[in-house]
């Protein structure tokens, strides 16, 4: 018995046993996924050892054309950034220009609406808000000109630089993707 007269049962609430039932089910597959993740880590060193090893030795038989020809390929890479860089400038721009065309047209409506009316304050307001937005838009729009601009230049030189380094690297660079097709193709294969 209790203290209040009340006698203490020792039954416990089912929803706790279904709590405890669903808390031990994701232990289990807590447990079961790391060891999973364990197991994939493993695989991957062992292949990242295997590939570095491949690597190497297609490296050693064939002497340094991967490590002559490296300029060329880290050009490529940065020339398709930089080519990123610029579409995303492009659009930039494009969305500036579509903005700033959005408020010269805005501007126009309240002209129509103000209609020689000078002393109505409601349309003037729209007016000067149209004009800030058509200011506001024009600096946008050539920032973003700007912007298109440099990116263009730096993609044309990074591929003068590409085609460039292609006409230096030729042979190493020909020999090099004969190695990096082997490669794959055996890493296909495995």
């Amino acid at each position: 018995m209790c203290e209040n007269g009340a006698e203490y049962t020792d039954t416990v609430d089912p929803r706790v046993q279904i709590e405890l039932e669903r808390l031990n089910n994701a232990t289990d597959e807590i447990n079961r996924l790391e060891v999973e993740l364990d197991e994939c880590r493993s695989a991957f060193r062992q292949l990242l050892c295997d590939s570095t090893a491949k690597v190497d030795a297609i490296r050693l038989k064939l002497g340094m054309c991967v490590e002559r020809s490296r300029p060329y390929y880290e050009a490529r890479f940065v020339a398709n950034e930089i080519l990123k860089h610029t579409q995303a400038a492009a659009m930039k721009f494009e969305k500036a220009n579509s903005a700033h065309s959005a408020a010269r047209e805005m501007v126009y409506l309240a002209e129509q609406g103000l209609g020689g009316r000078t002393l109505d304050p409601a349309w003037q307001e729209m007016l000067n808000h149209a004009t800030q937005r058509v200011n506001d838009a024009e600096k946008d729009r050539s920032t973003a000109e700007i912007d298109h601009r440099i990116a263009c230049v730096k993609h044309e030189a990074a591929n003068a630089k590409v085609q460039s380094l292609q006409k230096e690297l030729k042979r190493a660079i020909t020999k090099s993707r004969y190695i990096m097709s082997a490669f794959h193709f055996s890493c296909m294969i495995h």
